[in-house]
């Protein structure tokens, strides 16, 4: 019976990518300027994704040579990066109307919820795939965009690896980049 109980409390991914679209769409809907917006989005995705598991993932191969010192530094440095990166490219948006539309469960950690982004005047529609964490089912957290068939974590892993490879292994080189990209 206790096992039941808990289990109603959990959401299913594709209700939780519902509440979480929902939750962007009225951000950007409200009559605040874009700094207000990017702080709330900021603070949606702090909730929401899982930010950690992204940056160890974009980090790939190269996360098995960092002292302690350096995956501290790092993962903040990631989730500066990732906060400004994700809040800033969504602020652009006025009516982000998505529906969701699907989900299927990989396995027990993963589940994958496919949607789509309403065309509008300004843009085509667009098929986005979340792909959920649910390792915790009071917990979901996002791991993944998978936007036209392309997903941002494998391509930011692409994009971090060739950062390290063009300073002959030198991580120094990509928190730079990443201390450069925050800072701007």
């Amino acid at each position: 019976l206790n096992i039941l109980f808990q289990n109603s409390f959990a959401k299913e991914p594709k209700e939780f990518i519902q509440e979480v679209t929902s939750n962007a769409s009225n951000i950007l809907m409200t009559n605040v300027d874009k700094g207000a917006k990017i702080l709330e989005l900021r603070s949606l995705a702090e909730e929401n994704v899982d930010i950690n598991g992204v940056g160890l993932y974009s980090l790939g191969k190269h996360r098995k040579i960092l002292t302690v010192k350096e995956m501290e530094e790092y993962k903040k440095l990631f989730k500066e990066y990732f906060l400004k990166s994700f809040s800033s490219r969504l602020s652009e948006y006025t009516d982000p109307r998505i529906n969701v539309l699907s989900q299927k469960k990989l396995n027990e950690n993963y589940t994958i919820v496919s949607s789509i982004l309403i065309a509008s005047g300004e843009r085509p529609e667009v098929k986005i795939d979340w792909r959920v964490y649910t390792k915790n089912k009071n917990k979901p957290l996002i791991r993944d965009l998978i936007i036209e068939g392309l997903s941002l974590a494998r391509t930011q892993k692409e994009e971090f690896n060739s950062v390290i490879q063009s300073a002959d292994g030198d991580i120094n080189k990509l928190f730079k980049n990443l201390k450069d990209f925050v800072n701007n």
